[in-house]
Parts: structure tokens; sequence; C-alpha cells
């Protein structure tokens, strides 16, 4: 475990604020963990949607490589155990990194993944088991069941309709008996793949799916 260290109530707004904006529907569902994981979750879904802007802030793949890069450094310095530098997203995820014991690896492994979207589709298998893998370690929950769950919600999230991702939601709630429950935030987006929902329904329902264990 490297050195702790603790971001700014500042910090932690801004990226309230931007999944709050940018990602909603998962930005709600984040909402049933308790804190400090929940923090953990918004700052992860934070990092991966910056990661995800690559594509639209530059049509130019060396300045969009350029911009990973520039989170690869950051990651690096927000698990280790210098000071991180003085982003809030940076410094979120430093706290997570550091309070979970995250690696650098685990998350450069997310940045790898979306690097493939600069010149070619994204692989949304990679993409979701990287984030997914993140999100369980960072709410403590290690087994088969709920990891292959998250896996398959995180890669669905990131297709459009089709018969792949009906698929993928079906292995995912083939396994709803046997999850952690305490992975339902990482898992209750699942409901809004089945069809379109008023925004105002969606707090209710996964409110119900929660009380139920579903997803």
């Amino acid at each position: 475990m490297t050195d702790s260290y603790s971001a700014s109530e500042v910090s932690h707004r801004y990226v309230l604020d931007l999944v709050r904006s940018a990602d909603r529907d998962r930005f709600l569902a984040a909402l049933f963990a308790p804190e400090p994981a929940r923090r953990a979750l918004l700052a992860l879904l934070a990092f991966d949607h910056e990661l995800a802007r690559t594509r639209l802030v530059t049509q130019e793949p060396m300045l969009a490589r350029i911009r990973l890069e520039w989170w690869r450094e950051a990651v690096t310095e927000a698990a280790g155990a210098a000071t991180p530098r003085a982003q809030p997203i940076v410094e979120s995820l430093s706290e997570i990194a550091r309070r979970h014991g995250i690696g650098v690896e685990r998350l450069v492994a997310l940045i790898d993944a979306r690097e493939e979207e600069i010149e070619g589709p994204l692989d949304v298998v990679r993409a979701g088991d990287a984030l997914a893998d993140l999100q369980l370690e960072v709410l403590g929950v290690r087994d088969a069941a709920t990891r292959d769950a998250a896996r398959a919600v995180a890669a669905a999230w990131l297709m459009g309709e089709g018969t792949e991702r009906d698929a993928l939601l079906a292995e995912a709630r083939a396994r709803r008996r046997a999850i952690d429950p305490v992975a339902l935030p990482i898992l209750l987006p699942a409901l809004l793949l089945d069809g379109p929902m008023a925004p105002w329904r969606k707090p209710l329902a996964y409110w119900w799916a929660a009380k139920r264990g579903r997803y």
C-alpha cells in the first residue's frame, strides 16, 4: 500500500458535478453505493469519461495519443507516493488508488483500451472489463460470478442495440442469484438497456430493482 492521500472537497465536488452532467444514468446508479465507495465510483466514471472524450476533443491521432500519454503519466503519479498533479480527477483517483491499493497497471489498462478507439473501433469487451475490474476493486468485490456479471454489463453499456448486447445482458442476469449485492450500483444501469425510460422514472426503477436485487 502506498502512502495515503486525500483529495480536496473541491476536487470531489468537481467530479460529482461532471459525472452528474455527462453520465447521469450511471451517476444515479452510483448513488446507491455508500461512502466512500460512492466517491470512488464517481472518480472512475469521471476518468472513463475523460478518456472517452479523446476522440471528440481532436481528430488528429497524434494529438489524441499525446492526450492519453498525459493521462498515463497522471495515473502513474496518482497511484504512486508523490503528490499528484493538480487536476480534480487525478486527485480523486489518487485518493482511491492509494486507499484500495490499486496498481497503476489497472488504471493504464483502461487507457490502453480507449486508445484503440483513436484509429479504429473500440473493443467494448476490453474497455468494459477494464472499467468493471476497477469498480469491483473499490467496492471490495472479488467473486467470479459478480465479476462476470459486471463485465458483461459494462461491455453491453458501450454497445448499440443488437443480439450481441442482448446476449451480454442475458449472461449478466443469469448470475443474478449468485452476485454480491454490494455490486448493484454498477449493475443497475443494465435496466436502461431494455428500452427507453422517462428521466423521472429512472431513480425509482433503480430503487425498486436494488431493493429486489435485480438489474
